[in-house]
């Protein structure tokens, strides 16, 4: 096994960043974030089957958003996500079926609409939701708030670079 330059321990049959343009810790982190997202996105789809178990993993984002945000309009929602009309739509329609979303007129503007949770959708988001805290706070037991608090920000910081 080769080690890298960094002086850590690489994975077995992993290849050391050498000859790579000195990019190594580019490289590192898009080694760490594909597992991230991968993982992450198994866990999205067994919360969204915890919340109903008819719902979309990829719905599963827009309940955290209109838990975070509250009520919006779906272009607001589709313009976060980076999706188009049509996808928003068809999510939201699928929420609506399930009773997790209700849609109701924007007092501002007659011809447009307002999404929110309704209290059915807000209940079962919320029991997974900290079901999923309770989970991250088992996992995290050995780590210090101030390291929690330190990745939260970095990965709000990430996230927030992602809008360019």
């Amino acid at each position: 096994m080769q080690a890298s330059r960094t002086g850590n321990d690489a994975a077995p049959g992993a290849a050391t960043d050498e000859g790579r343009g000195g990019d190594h810790e580019f490289l590192a982190l898009e080694r760490e974030l594909a597992v991230f997202l991968r993982r992450a996105r198994a866990s999205s789809g067994e919360m969204a089957r915890e919340v109903h178990p008819e719902l979309e993993p990829a719905a599963y984002g827009l309940l955290v958003r209109l838990e975070d945000a509250g009520t919006q309009r779906a272009t607001a929602l589709a313009a976060y996500f980076g999706v188009g009309k049509a996808t928003m739509s068809r999510q939201l329609r699928a929420l609506e079926d399930l009773g997790l979303v209700a849609r109701d007129p924007d007092p501002a503007d007659g011809r447009a609409s307002l999404v929110r949770l309704t209290d059915e959708g807000r209940s079962r988001f919320r029991r997974v939701r900290d079901a999923r805290r309770a989970r991250y706070m088992r996992k995290l037991a050995g780590w210090d708030r101030a390291e929690v608090a330190e990745l939260a920000r970095l990965l709000h910081q990430l996230n927030a670079g992602s809008d360019d």
